[in-house]
C-alpha cells in the first residue's frame, strides 16, 4: 500500500514492480523480480518466454498490473503462473484503482 500511496494510479507495470521489489527487501523479504518460468512439454523443458513478476520467499507469485480492470485473462495467468511454478498462493495487485485493496486478488493453486 505504501507503493500505491507514494505513486498513485496511472504508471506502467514495470514500476509499480520496481518499487514493490525494493519496498518488500528493505522490509528484509527475499524477492526476485522477471523470474524465468520454463514449460515442460513431452518431456521437454522449454524457454517461452514466461516470466514472474515477482517471486517473493520462493513461495508466493505475484503478478502486477496496471489495468482499468482486472479481467478474466489476469486470472487465468496468474493461475497458470501457479500451477507451472508449482506454488500454493498467488496476488494480483492492479495499480490503477483508486483503493490498493480493490485490486488485489488472492489465488490459491488446487
Amino acid at each position: 500500500m505504501k507503493v500505491h500511496t507514494a505513486l498513485g494510479q496511472g504508471l506502467l507495470d514495470n514500476a509499480y514492480r520496481a518499487c514493490l521489489a525494493h519496498e518488500l527487501a528493505t522490509r528484509g523479504s527475499a524477492v526476485k523480480q522477471e523470474v524465468p518460468l520454463p514449460i515442460t512439454y513431452a518431456g521437454q523443458t522449454l524457454e517461452v518466454g514466461y516470466r514472474l513478476d515477482l517471486f517473493v520467499e520462493d513461495l508466493i507469485v505475484v503478478e502486477i498490473k496496471a489495468v482499468e480492470s482486472i479481467a478474466p485473462v489476469h486470472r487465468a495467468q496468474l493461475l497458470s503462473h501457479l500451477k507451472l511454478s508449482k506454488r500454493p498462493l498467488g496476488l494480483l495487485l492492479n495499480f490503477n484503482v483508486v483503493l490498493l485493496r480493490d485490486g488485489i486478488v488472492r489465488m490459491r493453486n488446487g
